[in-house]
């Protein structure tokens, strides 16, 4: 599998900036002629981990927030989120539907919903020095028009 293009990005854990990464990231996945609900299972995924390291990571200040994909010739996408935040103390216990870290409005289906759009998700992560989280999905190859 050889890398046909990236793109790497940072920015600050501002809600406004969860929309900028959906935006982002389905422009340069459109490279790979992904159909709409790919394209939408994507985008989904992307924002809940940004919205992750907006909501959990720097609860009470704004941080750095690393966004990183990659193209493959198997037509495939991987894509990165990091936070340099305060990390996650059981990551088999935030990946359990329903847990949350956040407040009342938080449904805890963050790590649920990524999984189940993305074909794998890994998840690494230190209290004190933030989370890393790497998502990939394998694009359908459509019949060229005629």
């Amino acid at each position: 599998m050889t890398e046909i293009n990236n793109i790497k990005m940072e920015f600050l854990s501002r809600s406004a900036n969860e929309g900028f990464a959906r935006t982002a990231i389905a422009c340069f996945a459109a490279q790979l002629d992904p159909t709409l609900d790919e394209l939408g299972d994507i985008k989904t995924a992307v924002s809940e981990a940004v919205t992750n390291g907006i909501v959990h990571a720097y609860p009470d200040t704004l941080g750095r927030i690393m966004l990183r994909a990659r193209l493959f010739d198997d037509n495939s996408i991987e894509i990165t989120v990091r936070d340099w935040g305060c990390g996650i103390e059981d990551i088999d216990r935030a990946r359990s539907p329903m847990f949350t870290t956040g407040g009342d409005d938080r449904s805890g289906m963050g790590f649920t919903i990524m999984e189940s759009f993305m074909d794998k998700l890994r998840v690494r992560s230190k209290p004190g020095r933030g989370t890393t989280v790497v998502m990939r999905r394998k694009i359908s190859v459509r019949a060229a028009a005629h």
